[in-house]
């Protein structure tokens, strides 16, 4: 094994790059402005630019690296060679990913992953799993991301949909369609937008109950503050979200049956308000053997995709 590895975590707005040794220490990082001009024709081309200029500031030479790896916004059915669609880089059309930027970085060994599950892989290298073999994360920002390791192994699928926890369907009755298409989906209720949704839909149908979120824009972050000082409506939707979520990992749980379930994103900062009734429905649900699997927060952040990058090709 060679001495460096660097790790790239693309954004619609930055990629974010890390400079690391093949043992796992981060050694450094930085951003590099995602170009979505000309259907993002120059995004590979300036991360190659910029692993050439840290090499050269640093005086590493090509012998000295073991090779790339990247996490990108879109579905990966092969870690080398099968293109991708990521439709929020600028329309970026099916693309070789691996070929492309190898090439440009003079034959360099480059691998590919979703943003998701490269995050898990990370989390379970050098995060709160490490040790695991198998684990789950599910990342409740914006949307409902989600990465599925079983065995050291991304289950990344036929379609390279695996880990799009996001996206099963927890309510079949549900009028409003997720942003995917479909109607129900795990993060219409679970992601931040989502719970802010079902409290302003709570808010509606409880015109005369007191909340202190009343007539006022919130993020989810204020719902679960609200709940957390005793709210009454506002501690309704974390238990019915948390009950919802709960749900869900139990199914995953008995397909997957992981070592541990981590909690990313920025809904994960609302603590034990939100942790405390997610084990307790989860254990409602779970299938006996493994009700008692823990849940747990996420530990790398916004590092867990350049992580788990740099383990794409040091895992191989």
């Amino acid at each position: 094994m060679k001495e460096y590895a660097f790790g790239i975590d693309l954004g619609g707005t930055t990629a974010k790059v890390g400079l690391f040794t093949t043992s796992g220490a981060l050694l450094e990082k930085w951003e590099v402005p995602t170009d979505t001009s000309n259907a993002g024709e120059h995004i590979l081309e300036n991360l190659a630019d910029a692993i050439h200029a840290k090499m050269a500031e640093k005086e590493i030479t090509s012998e000295q690296v073991e090779g790339v790896g990247i996490g990108v916004p879109g579905p990966v059915l092969d870690s080398r060679v099968v293109p991708i669609i990521c439709a929020n880089l600028g329309g970026w059309g099916e693309r070789n990913v691996s070929a492309q930027l190898s090439g440009l970085l003079d034959g360099m060994k480059v691998l590919v992953g979703n943003d998701a599950n490269v995050a898990a892989l990370g989390e379970i290298w050098m995060g709160t799993a490490k040790g695991c073999r198998s684990a789950v994360m599910v990342t409740l920002g914006t949307g409902v991301g989600g990465g599925v390791i079983v065995n050291g192994k991304v289950i990344d699928g036929t379609h390279g949909a695996g880990g799009e926890i996001g996206h099963i369907t927890v309510n079949r009755h549900e009028t409003v369609a997720c942003g995917c298409g479909k109607h129900g989906c795990l993060e219409q209720y679970s992601s931040a937008t989502g719970v802010v949704r079902c409290m302003k839909k709570l808010l509606d149908e409880n015109p005369d109950a007191d909340c202190v979120l009343r007539g006022k824009d919130f993020e989810a972050k204020d719902v679960f503050d609200a709940a957390r000082s005793g709210d009454a409506l506002a501690a309704r939707e974390v238990d019915k979200m948390t009950d919802t979520l709960g749900m869900a990992l139990a199914s995953i749980a008995s397909t997957t049956d992981p070592e541990m379930f981590l909690i990313g994103g920025g809904v994960a900062r609302a603590g034990d308000v939100l942790f405390d009734p997610l084990v307790e429905h989860f254990k409602t649900y779970a299938f006996k053997s493994c009700r008692e699997t823990p849940i747990k927060a996420a530990s790398l952040g916004n590092d867990a995709g350049i992580y788990g990058a740099v383990r794409l090709i040091v895992g191989e």
